[in-house]
């Protein structure tokens, strides 16, 4: 198992070492914090900070800074770049953490750069988890670590995934070592709202913010089927059926139309005082303006089109069904919803809903025109080969008749999981302008041999499977020996 292999400095000491760029929130790519906006309306008045929810809408900034980087030319390598090319001894540039260029051998490469040889090997955008339980559901897997799920209410909205972040869960290093460069951290599902996602971005930090994606817009964890029926209905409440369920739905969209218009016709009008803030229907009235995406646990083909009616009644979109394994059912009506479907290959038949599984799932999803295919893990495991759940799907599709290219199969992890996560444009493809998170992978990345190399995130080399340097271990995992210190400079007495 990979994280067992991994040695190397400890969170604090690269934190310590990138102190200088690491406690401050830049502008552009790099990171950037919200400006303060006026009220909306025509309202005069404007509220202390703190009381109308749309003067601060991420009051949680991230601080994320890229590691130090140069300039890279990767040269050699056969790429994949996300957008279903193939480009035999290809180049990949970077620059300031962004890809530059992506061609064929003749790319010129600039005086000044750092060329990194990859011949023999692959090279792939950065792998993309859209559905993560790491830091709130860390290692050591105990009790007093389990803060992913407020399962208190069948509609916790109110909760934030960050609020619960461990950013040195051993996880996030593991993962890397496995490709990934960009996660979504998830509530659990045990509620029919269990709160906010947070996107981050794979490095080591000592804090939450130092991880976020900046501007990556948040989604909302809801989970149709058994696992809120199951959960409320074993305490004797609602929802205890399916009907329970998207009665429940209903429900809290009808509270937050209501909230969201009351909030509308005081700032119109400016008469009478504010109404009192909400955080629950304020993230459901995120969903109703489009700005907070929909992530919605789902596995059955009924209940993906019941949920979708539900998001027609009340006028928002549905961005992705999770787990999906009955998606293959009602592809054409995913494409046409312009719906992701966020899947496994392998996990199937762990409980009633999880029956009908077939593991060509992935692949009949992507063939119809429009559709959105990922792979994903919600597993610490998985996560650390998601390239190999990604070729599960391929061979599976393909001994079904479906012509699939690896070229056009890799945006399952990359590409169409940026998509997934509202990241797209951004990231998850190689492509001038996108930032530089690259893979190297030691052979063809749908190869069960295949390992990541190198790891490239914002251009910086952030994992090197052949250098120590670059295989961080949190304090957690070095027993917390101190800053600046490995534990083999601890004395004995002390450890």
């Amino acid at each position: 198992m990979i994280r067992h292999a991994l040695r190397g400095p400890s969170l604090a000491v690269v934190a310590c070492a990138l102190a200088l760029s690491a406690c401050a929130t830049t502008d552009g790519a790099d990171g950037s914090s919200p400006s303060d906006s006026a009220n909306g309306g025509s309202s005069s008045r404007t509220l202390a900070t703190g009381l109308d929810y749309a003067a601060n809408p991420d009051p949680y900034p991230s601080t994320y800074q890229p590691l130090p980087r140069d300039n890279v030319a990767i040269v050699g390598g056969t790429i994949l770049t996300g957008t279903d090319q193939r480009i035999e001894n290809g180049v990949v540039l970077m620059s300031d953490g962004m890809v530059q260029a992506v061609g064929p051998a003749s790319t010129p490469v600039p005086g000044g750069y750092r060329v990194v040889d990859a011949r023999g090997r692959f090279v792939t955008p950065g792998i993309i988890d859209v559905h993560s339980h790491l830091g709130v559901y860390p290692s050591p897997g105990v009790q007093g670590m389990s803060d992913g799920n407020e399962a208190t209410s069948p509609n916790t909205a109110q909760v934030w995934a960050e609020h619960s972040l461990w950013p040195q869960d051993p996880g996030f290093n593991t993962a890397r070592a496995g490709g990934i460069t960009t996660l979504q951290i998830l509530p659990g599902s045990a509620n029919l709202f269990g709160g906010r996602s947070v996107t981050v971005r794979n490095i080591p930090s000592i804090t939450m913010q130092g991880m976020k994606f900046p501007d990556a817009p948040y989604g909302v964890k809801m989970a149709c089927g058994e696992n809120p029926s199951r959960v409320y209905g074993g305490r004797n409440q609602s929802p205890a059926t399916g009907m329970g369920n998207v009665a429940g739905y209903r429900a809290a969209f009808i509270a937050a139309q209501d909230y969201r218009d009351k909030w509308d016709k005081w700032r119109d009008t400016g008469e009478g005082s504010p109404p009192t803030r909400n955080l629950q229907n304020e993230t459901l009235a995120g969903v109703l303006d489009g700005s907070i995406m929909v992530q919605n646990h789902c596995y059955r083909a009924d209940e993906m089109a019941v949920m979708i009616d539900i998001a027609d009644e009340f006028g928002y979109r549905i961005t992705a069904f999770h787990h999906a394994i009955e998606a293959y059912k009602v592809a054409p009506l995913l494409a046409e919803n312009g719906i992701c479907a966020d899947m496994w290959t392998g996990w199937w038949g762990f409980k009633m809903e999880a029956l009908d599984a077939v593991e060509a799932n992935a692949a009949l999803v992507d063939a119809p025109e429009g559709s959105c295919a990922v792979i994903h893990s919600d597993d610490p495991e998985l996560t650390q080969r998601l390239n190999q759940e990604a070729a599960a799907a391929l061979a599976a599709g393909r001994n079904a008749g479906m012509d699939i290219s690896e070229a056009h199969a890799i945006s399952w992890i990359t590409s169409n999981a940026a998509r997934s996560i509202g990241i797209g444009d951004q990231t998850g493809s190689l492509e001038a302008g996108k930032r530089g998170d690259v893979v190297i992978w030691s052979a063809n990345p749908f190869s069960v041999y295949a390992r990541a190399d190198q790891v490239f995130i914002d251009g910086a080399l952030t994992f090197d499977r052949m250098d120590p340097r670059y295989q961080p271990l949190s304090d957690y995992e070095l027993g917390q020996p101190g800053y600046n210190q490995s534990a083999a400079n601890v004395p004995a007495g002390a450890r």
